[in-house]
């Protein structure tokens, strides 16, 4: 990093601009403490400063998490939601829980790459490992489980994805510089009574920016299957709850529209806590929470053709899935089909309040199917990837031959599913303007939403 980089991020530091959080964090080499830029304590001096671009960066440096702040809780940056090179790719499957649950050789495995070069270029770019990265998500998983719930410390550093108490032990104080039960004591009273698991994982999940709350959940609840999704309540305090097929077990999640600050609160009740991270990750995606609308208002703002509509929809997200294959079945399928489909092949869930009763049928449940079949194929064969870490260039080509996928439908399976930014869709009016589809994806969404 130069040192007129190194004099623009202090800036940012400087004016405590939240605009920055997540897209890199400081740390204080007096202290020993790492924060992210909007952190409200005093500035320290710029001869003390070191920037990097994780917080496992900063942790393999040896910096601790600042209490005041929790720069571990940040949004995630926008960068990774959109790059589609390896280390974008890893990055999305890391957040997804691969490291935790198939190690770095199935992550390089994934990627096509060997455990080497994986290795290389997160470090080069990232300024950690996938390892790191990995530890510090399950620092993170492991502070909101202490402090959320009435878990037993054991159960926790397994649910976290720690190998064992002693490696869990190791990495809070590493991270937090309190063990466990002080980092739990810590906000004992505080914030209410601690949530049993029937109740579920309390979650705030941030956000940068403006967050257009009220056209997602238009969007949510135009589209919920009934059964696997529902919307209640009154435009501005709405609640959305859906049904999700995890790796370790199903889940359930509820956000609430209405939410204070820079987040949405959420509820989340899972028959297995090791699907935490993996649960969050995927509910990110869906609500599109780490998207920058500043860079977004800055850059289509300046194009006149554009600039009315920025305007007039300050934060306006694009949505993408929670389960990527359910998604791409259900949008081949239609909404009445799909309706029948989980009336017929579903699987039962007893959900907290009964009103969510199924999960989507898996590709697997419907291969046979006259009009889902081919696709639900491609999907168990393992032709067609639609994870986080897919290679979007080669699923597109997979799609475009996959009998029954027409060209609209692939379209919005790659900006649904495999959340590629870059797409052109045919909407009702004929095709899309010829400027890039980011406009599209952050300005459109809600017309395409109706087919």
């Amino acid at each position: 990093m130069t040192d007129d980089e190194g004099d623009t991020l202090y800036q940012a530091v400087s004016s405590r601009d939240a605009r920055f959080d997540g897209e890199f964090f400081f740390a204080v080499r007096t202290t020993g403490i790492y924060c992210r830029p909007s952190c409200p304590a005093v500035t320290p001096k710029r001869r003390n400063v070191a920037f990097f671009p994780t917080a496992a960066a900063a942790q393999g440096h040896g910096f601790r998490a600042c209490r005041r702040c929790r720069p571990d809780a940040v949004p995630g940056s926008a960068e990774w939601d959109v790059r589609a090179d390896v280390v974008g790719r890893a990055v999305r499957m890391i957040g997804d829980g691969v490291v935790d649950r198939e190690g770095v050789p199935g992550l390089a495995v994934r990627l096509g790459y060997s455990t080497r070069q994986v290795q290389r270029q997160l470090t080069a770019e990232l300024g950690a490992g996938p390892v790191a990265l990995a530890r510090a998500q399950r620092a993170h998983t492991a502070r909101v489980l202490l402090q959320t719930t009435s878990l037993p410390v054991t159960e926790i550093a397994f649910a976290a994805g720690f190998a064992s108490v002693r490696q869990f032990n190791d990495t809070i104080r590493a991270v937090y510089a309190r063990t466990p039960t002080e980092l739990r004591a810590e906000t004992a009273g505080a914030a209410g009574p601690r949530a049993a698991t029937t109740t579920g994982v309390p979650l705030r999940l941030a956000y940068r920016g403006p967050y257009a709350a009220a056209e997602v959940f238009d969007l949510l609840a135009a589209e919920a299957l009934p059964g696997v999704e529902e919307v209640t309540g009154e435009r501005g305090a709405r609640t959305y709850r859906r049904t999700l097929r995890l790796p370790y077990g199903p889940g359930v999640v509820a956000v609430a529209e209405a939410a204070p600050g820079r987040w949405l609160e959420a509820r989340l009740h899972l028959a297995e806590l090791r699907d935490l991270t993996t649960a969050v990750h995927r509910l990110r995606r869906l609500l599109d929470l780490d998207a920058d609308p500043h860079a977004v208002t800055e850059r289509l703002g300046a194009d006149p053709r554009l600039a009315a509509a920025v305007a007039a929809r300050p934060g306006l997200r694009s949505p993408g899935a929670a389960d990527p294959e359910e998604y791409a079945l259900r949008t081949v399928l239609g909404p009445e089909e799909s309706a029948r489909v989980l009336a017929e092949l579903g699987t039962p869930l007893d959900s907290p309040d009964g009103t969510l009763r199924a999960l989507f049928p898996a590709p697997a449940d419907l291969v046979g199917h006259p009009v889902a079949g081919p696709l639900a194929r491609a999907l168990v064969d393992g032709g067609l990837r639609l994870d986080p870490g897919a290679d979007r260039d080669e699923s597109a080509r997979v799609l475009g031959a996959v009998p029954g996928v027409d060209a609209r439908a692939a379209a919005l399976i790659r900006i649904r599913s495999l959340g590629d930014p870059d797409v052109a869709v045919a909407g009702e009016a004929g095709e899309w303007a010829p400027w890039r589809s980011y406009a599209w994806r952050h300005l459109e969404f809600s017309q395409v939403s109706r087919v």
